[in-house]
């Protein structure tokens, strides 16, 4: 078949996917063969693309004339009789491999010999549908996802014996839509799957063992790592009941223990606990597929108060590196009056350029009001003296992330700062409570773990250790609040919230890099494309700094022993090599 000879599209299927898949087609110009299984569900398909369409039409994205179009290139039909004028047929029916095996069989003998088959399957063995019919080199994977008129992405999966033909003129189609087609083998999960459900999977897991809320979840993630939405709140809109379908097929395929679905998965579907479709998941909303999420009895008032906290007016920050300074702003720029101590005069003086020139550069881009720049700095006080913290009402290290060289700070800031001084780490991985038990109050340690650039993202983990006192949590939430920022709790555990979720994620695509199942280029398009991610995970890794990536990794997996987060051995190479990412122009990729 030769390109662009696809005219003629079947869509078997309307439910979500399958009515998003064929109004993508129809409007980029395809006839579409839509067909059902009964005419309640074909009314119902037809009612959400033309919801759909009316939807696009309001926001000034589809005119009249073009959505009329779009609708009249869509024949509605049960009788599967129809596909046989189809060049391709995709089928979107219910994730269950015999309902396919018995749909490709029949479909085999409908449509002529010409015709591809396609599977929109997100975890299912495409070689085990194909060999359900007699023309197994022209079925293959053809991956959308949610929603489908939206999402720019596609992967096409080949099996061992697609025709290289076939899955390039499935590759001109998914171009032919405007989405960007990723080729890739017959793997559980593909690509984004195999990823993001393993990081889904961690997350109900997080939240089952009651060490965050649902709710700071959710925001840890959105705000830590941009991601469009939290995971538990992704899985509600996916659905519990596919999430463990799933989940279960990667395990079976592939027996990774992150892919093994977690109990809580099987017991909320079991109670008809599935999501937004049903009213309850993780979340309730207002009724059945609404997206209103409602108050109730795990919801947490955003009071969430541990009782009143220390009067807070004063602040030190110990270091002068990026972290340190973006501290120090955020403070200064929340009114406090901070003094930010270095090794050296000279360093301090450095810090405070610094953070003077970062606030011009927000004043030049109207983010900043010159008197209120003016006002901050004037709050500012460098030294390279411990000794001027003695007065401080709290005191926030971002040193070097070495357990030795802070416990050793907080020994002297023990010393030098007043009873009642609280004093907070920003340590990303390391236990808080070692710091903690370093001083004579160990009550008043905590951690605040600020994300790069601290003056922009929006989010502070605030740790507690089994020793941090109620109203130590109290002040550390409130003085959160104060500089604007979004405050999420959680435990002294390796990671905390934000990394413990994210780098297993970024060590699961360097395994399946290493594996040579995909390239870099692909797996960061397939997570950002196909998962509305900010960054591929190589992108991001490179961004972070691949030596800070393996402590961090090496870190969890001596905390939780669990196989799935040891290091990659790509990751180990790479560092060894002295190719850290962009700040050594090599990492994963190379920089000029």
């Amino acid at each position: 078949m030769s390109n662009g000879s696809v005219t003629t599209v079947g869509v078997v299927g309307l439910g979500t996917m399958g009515a998003g898949i064929a109004e993508v087609f129809a409007r980029h110009g395809f006839a579409v063969v839509a067909v059902e299984w009964d005419d309640v569900a074909l009314e119902r398909g037809r009612t959400t693309i033309a919801g759909s369409t009316q939807r696009a039409m309001d926001r000034g994205k589809l005119s009249e004339t073009d959505r009329d179009d779009l609708l009249g290139r869509i024949e509605f039909g049960i009788d599967r009789q129809a596909l046989a004028k189809a060049d391709l047929v995709i089928e979107a029916i219910p994730e269950q491999l015999e309902l396919k095996r018995e749909l490709f069989a029949e479909l085999d003998h409908i449509t002529p010999e010409h015709t591809i088959l396609a599977s929109n399957t997100s975890s299912l063995s495409v070689t085990e549908i194909s060999v359900a019919t007699g023309r197994p080199d022209r079925v293959v994977g053809m991956h959308f996802f949610n929603p489908a008129p939206v999402q720019g992405f596609v992967e096409i999966v080949r099996t061992v014996v697609s025709s290289p033909e076939v899955v390039e003129a499935v590759e001109d189609v998914a171009r032919r839509l405007g989405k960007e087609p990723v080729v890739v083998g017959d793997r559980a999960g593909f690509i984004a799957n195999a990823l993001l459900f393993g990081y889904l999977n961690h997350a109900v897991a997080m939240y089952d063992s009651r060490y965050a809320t649902r709710e700071d979840i959710d925001t840890a993630m959105r705000l830590g790592c941009g991601y469009p939405m939290g995971p538990l709140a992704l899985l509600d809109l996916i659905g519990l009941d596919t999430a463990y379908e799933i989940l279960d097929t990667m395990y079976k395929q592939g027996r990774d223990r992150l892919h093994a679905p977690h109990p809580l998965l099987k017991q909320m579907v079991t109670a008809g606990l599935r999501g937004r479709k049903t009213g309850r998941g993780f979340y309730t909303y207002a009724e059945p597929n609404s997206p209103k999420v409602v108050d109730d009895a795990e919801t947490v008032s955003t009071g969430r108060s541990y009782g009143p906290p220390r009067t807070v007016g004063t602040v030190g920050v110990v270091g002068s590196g990026t972290m340190a300074c973006g501290i120090a702003e955020v403070f200064i720029k929340g009114g406090f009056a901070t003094t930010i101590v270095a090794r050296s005069p000279e360093k301090a003086e450095s810090a405070r350029s610094s953070i003077a020139k970062s606030m011009e550069k927000a004043v030049q881009r109207g983010k900043l009001d010159g008197a209120d720049r003016d006002a901050a700095a004037a709050l500012l006080t460098p030294s390279s003296s411990l000794e001027d913290l003695a007065e401080v009402d709290i005191v926030v290290e971002a040193i070097a992330e070495n357990i030795d060289v802070k416990v050793a700070l907080f020994e002297n800031l023990d010393e030098i700062c007043r009873p009642g001084a609280i004093l907070a780490t920003t340590t990303s991985s390391l236990p808080v409570v070692e710091m903690a038990v370093a001083t004579s109050r160990p009550a008043d340690v905590v951690g605040l773990h600020f994300f790069n650039p601290a003056a922009v993202m929006q989010l502070v983990e605030v740790v507690r250790t089994v020793s941090t006192s109620d109203e130590v949590m109290a002040t550390a939430v409130d003085v959160a609040e104060r500089i604007g920022k979004q405050a999420v709790m959680c435990g002294d555990r390796a990671g905390f919230i934000v990394n413990a979720l994210l780098f297993p994620y970024l060590n699961d695509a360097v395994r399946m890099l290493e594996a040579n199942y995909s390239g870099t280029d692909e797996i960061d398009l397939a997570m950002k494309r196909g998962c509305g991610l900010p960054m591929g995970p190589f992108e991001l890794l490179d961004v972070v700094g691949l030596d800070v990536s393996l402590t961090i990794q090496q870190v969890l997996y001596r905390e939780f022993r669990e196989p799935g987060f040891a290091p990659a051995p790509r990751l180990e190479h790479l560092v060894t090599a002295g190719y850290l990412g962009r700040k050594t122009g090599r990492g994963f990729r190379t920089y000029a």
